[in-house]
């Protein structure tokens, strides 16, 4: 099999493991990696035995596909860049600043049979895998994502970077159109949302309740789920899942007439996962599990979480400078 061509654009702190990954694969050949900082991308580039780049467009025609790991605001650019040039991209989340700069690299990409696959990385999760066959039709979610404060990130608010997993993971379990979001949230320790709630409310009746904060002494990563006749609790960093399930012949339980499994997945390296199947993707040709479409519409939910977040903060700061 003739190996495929891979870059990695940006090797800062994630970018660095893409190139890891992608140099440790079999059948893969890691081309170069690009990174503005020169030393930086050299050091990698030394570690990896491969090119060391300071411009991306140096990769055009030496690579079939990229991993884009840049500041968000350069994701548009980049991958534009890329997929006119036919080279297939792996976009990490969120997917580009703007709806309207997501609609034209999938414009691009659908013109030119290009891939575009976006880095959600908790699709990956084997606890999340494992529950493809047991949530179907979810009426209602509660999720909560709590991380350490890390200064790594602050370029977002806490809905780019960390809520929109859980929202691309909840639309990916109700598949069904949003019809209105509530959401709340304030600024703490960064000039940026730091705490966010958004309660989402879908066409088909499910109700998603969302939590994320990066003001926290613990890591917390969990997602309740119910649907009829079964209760799923995920807890996404113990790679462990409880299913609750009507069940009347069963007794004992706290809640009668249900039977309780409880499923433990070994530790995987997710992002390997993630990298794996955008290679597979790239060779076969396929639409990947977390398509450019899916990435659109996580960020569709996440702009507007934002627009209502930063339209509430705006008031509360006239109002008290009218005080």
């Amino acid at each position: 099999m003739k190996p495929l061509r891979v870059g990695v654009t940006g090797v800062g702190y994630l970018g660095k493991f893409h190139a890891e990954k992608y140099a440790r694969m079999k059948d893969v050949n890691l081309v170069g990696v690009v990174d503005i900082v020169s030393e930086r991308a050299e050091r990698v580039a030394m570690q990896l035995g491969t090119a060391a780049y300071t411009d991306y467009r140096d990769l055009i025609g030496r690579v079939d596909a990229v991993s884009v790991v840049v500041p968000t605001r350069l994701h548009f650019p980049i991958s534009r860049t890329f997929l006119e040039n036919d080279v297939d991209v792996l976009i990490e989340k969120p997917m580009t600043e703007t709806l309207q700069e997501a609609d034209e690299l999938i414009k691009i990409a659908d013109s030119g049979g290009s891939i575009i696959q976006v880095g959600h990385l908790e699709r990956f999760n084997p606890a999340v895998i494992a529950l493809q066959g047991v949530v179907d039709k979810p009426l209602f979610i509660e999720s909560h994502r709590l991380h350490l404060f890390k200064e790594r990130g602050t370029d977002v608010d806490v809905v780019l970077d960390l809520m929109i997993h859980d929202i691309d993971i909840i639309l990916s379990f109700v598949r069904s159109e949003v019809e209105s979001i509530h959401a709340a949230g304030v600024p703490v320790v960064s000039p940026r949302a730091d705490i966010a709630n958004a309660r989402l409310i879908f066409r088909n009746g499910c109700v998603a309740n969302v939590t994320a904060s990066r003001i926290s002494l613990k890591n917390m990563r969990k997602i309740r789920i119910f649907q009829r006749d079964t209760y799923v609790s995920v807890d996404y960093a113990n790679h462990e899942i409880n299913i609750i399930r009507k069940d009347a012949n069963t007794t004992g339980l706290a809640i009668p007439g249900m039977s309780f499994e409880r499923k433990s997945f070994q530790e995987a390296d997710s992002l390997e996962c993630e990298l794996e199947a955008f290679v597979r993707s790239v060779r076969n040709r396929e639409t990947p599990l977390v398509s450019g479409r899916d990435g659109r519409n996580a960020l569709g939910v996440a702009l507007s979480i934002m627009e209502q977040i930063e339209a509430a903060t705006e008031k509360h700061f006239e109002k008290g400078g009218r005080q």
